[in-house]
């Protein structure tokens, strides 16, 4: 059932109006501030009665207490008394406030996301059709007051004035040299470091909420994809997701003998859904045909999967353009945040400086350093020599270099789907596969326990919890018949991100400190574990070339995922400068901007310009400048397998997972001994390739 709007042109600029006029109503003017006088009198009136060395500490917290102090929360006079009330001098109070809050705060965020997980799960989770009220549970947010309840409780305005905010600069300079207390004292003030009304909170709910319910549900039943001939060239029941499982499709097939043909179909297919040529009627419906060269949909002769009632008549109008309306709404719910932020007055700004604690230009050179590398060349010769053809697009997505590239998908389909027939399967296998991989009995026995296996609507995903009482999700797609391949490594990627939830909540000092430096190390672990998943079945080759293959395996992923996500950052900076683009506007920037970064880091290699694939990922449509953090990953997670090399992986990711959300540099310093880096990656392929071009 699809609940995603379509956007007409009126609805449209209605829609534009009044995200730009909510905008105005909750801009500058609702934020008064406290004047500069007033804020000096309270802060000397402070120094006065607690002594000169507490001068810093007083001015931090008394101009971070004004900057957010709004009128409804008491004239001049009201902030004087709550600085005057509030600010605690003593070592020991202070510290016992610092353990309140951690206490209460896992408390009361716990058990919201608790009930937000429970209210999402018609959607998350394949567990029969949606109603239409599971859409509106799914869109409320329980959370989306409660920041604010606690600006007008004054709870936020206690933190704010006794602990101490950074900016990114002050992190990266001062973090390496400060306690663990420090560090979580930090973290609590920067909670409440912006005061984003509820409303537009809410907002910005819905308009995720409404492109993950969009992704989750963009399914393509491919025995009912025609070729140019007109024949089914793919088994029956074969409901495939975008771009998850198409990727995955493409990457399964270098094995078959009529491979070949497929991939160029899966090519085409996305090709149409990236420019929304795509008939809207074939989107997760297995009752039509669709001829993909002649765009032609019949209703279909074929029955082999379970189906809605097939229509009277069809037609082969396209999608219009619903893909770019969907990330537009998140482009206006994100905007309506940014006066919110004056120093971080945009999504990237955020992201970057705030997310990933790593500045959006080191992150860009960091993905060019990798796109511009001569290894890469070198590297595209050995999978044309690989192939014995000249390369296609869609060998941005060859996985050759696995050592499962020996095995045929339909093997390993064979293979997973007995070793896992259901949910349950898998749940029952979680402690023997973290043993495999190095933890310790008790150890894979306690992450097991807190992690629940459950069966996904989309592609799957891991869902952590917030408080240490609570258990992880690991969400993954099962069919009937049984687990596949696609399922199970996906499954295997999202358990790497579980055991790094689990690990960094229940495992670490300070709950304030809980998860990892930004969402790329959390991917690292990820890969680390997805890496590994023919080794969990028994059936890894280990031959003497296989650290060779790896780090070509790493680098032409990183090479292909790096340009999708310079496309990700591109586009969100063209709707920046663009605020009043429509969905067909914005369709032409993103087909532009994909084909320009194609032509400039892949068609020397591919041959062929003005191709559109980088455009093709779901993460740009509903997760918000998700993307860069995957090529991260990859870096990171390379350097992880290098130290990893003669060390265990069980007893080595506790004690990383243990460092918590400190900055990225001081955690790799840590973890690694190392800054992040794509030098030992590159210097590691570099090596493989005079392997291989002998």
């Amino acid at each position: 059932m699809k609940h995603i709007s379509i956007f007409s042109a009126g609805l449209f600029f209605i829609f534009i109006y009044f995200f730009l006029s909510c905008a105005k109503e909750y801009g500058e003017d609702t934020m008064s501030r406290i004047p500069k006088a007033e804020v000096k009198t309270a802060i000397e009136k402070l120094v006065s009665a607690h002594g000169e060395t507490e001068r810093y500490r007083i001015e931090k917290g008394v101009k971070q207490t004004a900057q957010l102090w709004r009128k409804e929360d008491g004239d001049v006079e009201s902030f004087t008394q709550f600085c005057t009330d509030y600010f605690i001098a003593d070592s020991a109070i202070l510290a016992e406030t610092f353990n309140r809050f951690e206490k209460n705060l896992e408390s009361v965020f716990g058990h919201l996301h608790g009930i937000r997980r429970d209210l999402q799960e018609p959607m998350d989770l394949d567990i029969g059709p949606m109603l239409p009220v599971d859409y509106l549970f799914a869109e409320y947010s329980p959370t989306a007051h409660v920041h604010e309840d606690f600006f007008k409780s004054k709870i936020a305005f206690v933190a704010l004035l006794n602990f101490p905010q950074y900016t990114l600069e002050e992190k990266l300079k001062l973090g390496p040299h400060w306690s663990r207390q420090q560090w979580a004292q930090m973290r609590l003030a920067e909670l409440f470091a912006t005061r984003v009304p509820p409303e537009i909170r809410q907002k910005q709910d819905q308009a995720y909420v409404a492109a993950n319910n969009y992704i989750n549900n963009y399914n393509l039943y491919m025995h009912h994809i025609l070729s140019e001939e007109g024949n089914r060239l793919f088994p029956p029941g074969l409901r495939l997701l975008s771009h998850w499982n198409l990727r995955d499709e493409i990457r399964g097939l270098y094995l078959d003998p009529e491979g070949l043909a497929k991939q160029k179909l899966i090519q085409t297919i996305m090709e149409k859904i990236i420019l929304q040529e795509i008939p809207e009627t074939v989107i997760n419906n297995p009752s039509v045909d669709w001829n993909v060269s002649t765009n032609e949909v019949t209703i279909s002769p074929v029955n082999d999967t379970e189906r809605a009632e097939t229509p009277a008549s069809i037609d082969n109008r396209p999608e219009p353009d619903t893909r770019y309306a969907t990330l537009l709404k998140i482009f206006h719910a994100e905007r309506l945040a940014d006066p919110f932020y004056p120093t971080m007055p945009t999504l990237m700004d955020r992201r970057f400086q705030h997310d990933r604690q790593i500045p959006e230009a080191e992150v860009e050179a960091l993905l060019k350093a990798v796109l511009s590398s001569p290894l890469i060349e070198r590297t595209a010769k050995i999978i044309e020599k690989r192939l014995r053809r000249p390369l296609q697009p869609f060998d941005i997505w060859y996985n050759g270099f696995k050592a499962k590239g020996t095995y045929p998908e339909s093997e390993l389909d064979r293979i997973v789907s007995k070793k896992y027939p259901n949910p349950t399967a898998f749940q029952n296998d979680l402690p023997n596969i973290l043993r495999k991989l190095g933890f310790s009995s008790e150890t894979a026995f306690f992450l097991a326990s807190k992690i629940v296996v459950d069966p996904a609507r989309g592609s799957g995903h891991a869902m952590g919890a917030q408080r240490r009482e609570d258990n992880a999700h690991l969400r993954t797609r099962i069919p009937s018949t049984g687990m596949n391949y696609k399922g199970y490594n996906i499954a295997v990627h999202e358990f790497g991100h579980n055991c790094e939830q689990v690990l960094s909540l229940n495992r670490i000092d300070h709950t304030l400190l809980n998860g990892v430096p930004n969402t790329g190390f959390t991917e690292a672990f990820a890969f680390v574990f997805q890496n590994r998943d023919l080794d969990l079945l028994g059936l890894a080759q280990k031959e003497p070339y296989n650290d060779y293959s790896n780090a070509l395996d790493n680098l032409w992923s990183t090479y292909e995922i790096a340009g999708v996500s310079l496309v990700d950052m591109t586009v969100w900076h063209w709707m920046y400068d663009h605020p009043k683009a429509t969905p067909a506007e914005l369709k032409a920037a993103v087909i532009r901007i994909a084909q320009d970064i194609w032509n400039t880091y892949y068609a020397p290699l591919f041959g062929k310009r003005d191709v559109v694939l980088l455009a093709i990922y779901s993460h740009m449509i509903g997760y918000g400048l998700y993307l860069p953090d995957y090529p991260l990953g990859h870096i990171i997670a390379f350097q992880i397998e290098q130290y990893l090399k003669d060390k265990n992986l069980g007893g080595e990711m506790e004690r990383m997972c243990s460092l918590g959300s400190i900055t990225p540099d001081a955690w790799m310093q840590a973890a690694l001994g190392k800054p992040i880096s794509a030098e030992p990656m590159l210097k590691a392929a570099e090596n493989a390739l005079h392997v291989f071009e002998q």
